[in-house]
């Protein structure tokens, strides 16, 4: 095999990621050329409306999937963020790269950091799950949603029409992006959404060749606190337009997991660990869910579900 295609979406930010992977990709292996196949999904095609209402799962990987399943493209490199947690049959993502950080950052003009932000400032996020923390910290602020592309969000930004935005860490990290004051808002005191800041690698499960040509970009620590929250997600049946963070760390054969679910006012908080052995994270991540949902977290999923 000498060429291989890569099924991508066309944002500035999906197309660093597969061109990264290119790049990898052709490094390794001698002679083997990769080609992009830009594919517009249901998510980017609908703008004017937040991502919660638009509702439904791979709202980002449907259009991409089915490109896999018909055979014009062999790989699709995703945010793993977007990917639901029930694959079409006969597709795997099999290859966790190396993560990036997954935290979040406020971005403004003028404010050094949420502290610092006036009392009612307008923040922009598309993101149930950052509004409820935001909120949670600055009940006083006016959360407004700001979809689309990194650089667009950054453009409104700097055109002053907001007093901050909330992005991912990896995302400006990746395009090189920054605004004028930047705050990192991470763990213990502000969750990532489940499996921010890593990519996905998905192919056709018969496709053993790709497989095999995918392998050595499998980071083990990585994929392993991944499937921890991706487990947790799966077992509170969310999707990534929710108010549900999940972070896991791995420390040495062991794996610990911090796990949240909140109302959008962020004024109703469930809020648990867990901690066990690696090669357990999927099932840990069932267990905290579990765990959540009893302790009040099924009536408030319940609740949002109903209004969408």
């Amino acid at each position: 095999m000498n060429k291989l295609v890569i099924a991508t979406r066309g944002s500035m930010l999906a197309l660093w990621q597969a061109n990264h992977v290119k790049g990898l990709l052709e490094r390794e292996h001698a002679g083997l050329s990769v080609e992009l196949l830009v594919i517009k999904t249901q998510g980017d095609k609908i703008l004017d409306v937040p991502l919660a209402k638009i509702g439904g799962k791979g709202l980002f990987v449907k259009e991409i999937e089915d490109a896999l399943l018909d055979g014009r493209a062999d790989l699709a490199v995703h945010s793993m963020k977007d990917v639901p947690t029930e694959l079409p049959e006969g597709l795997v993502v099999g290859v966790t790269p190396p993560r990036e950080r997954p935290t979040d950052t406020l971005c403004s003009v003028r404010y050094d950091g949420l502290a610092e932000l006036p009392k009612g400032a307008k923040v922009g996020t598309a993101s149930l799950r950052r509004q409820a923390q935001l909120l949670m910290k600055r009940p006083d602020l006016n959360i407004e949603t700001l979809r689309g592309n990194l650089d667009t969000r950054m453009k409104k930004l700097l055109d002053g029409q907001y007093d901050a935005i909330v992005l991912a860490t990896a995302g400006l990290s990746r395009l090189g992006v920054s605004a004028p004051k930047m705050e990192v808002l991470g763990p213990p005191d502000f969750l990532p959404a489940v499996a921010q800041g890593a990519l996905g690698i998905e192919y056709r499960e018969s496709d053993r060749k790709t497989a095999e040509m995918l392998a050595f970009l499998n980071d083990p620590a990585s994929r392993t606190c991944v499937m921890a929250e991706r487990g947790f997600l799966t077992a509170l049946q969310g999707g990534c337009q929710v108010p549900i963070a999940g972070h896991a760390v791995l420390d040495g054969g062991r794996v610990r997991l911090e796990g949240l679910v909140a109302d959008v006012h962020g004024v109703r908080v469930v809020r648990d660990e867990i901690s066990g052995p690696a090669d357990q994270a999927w099932s840990l991540g069932e267990t905290l869910a579990r765990r959540l949902l009893a302790a009040g977290a099924k009536v408030i999923l319940d609740e949002i579900y109903a209004q969408g």
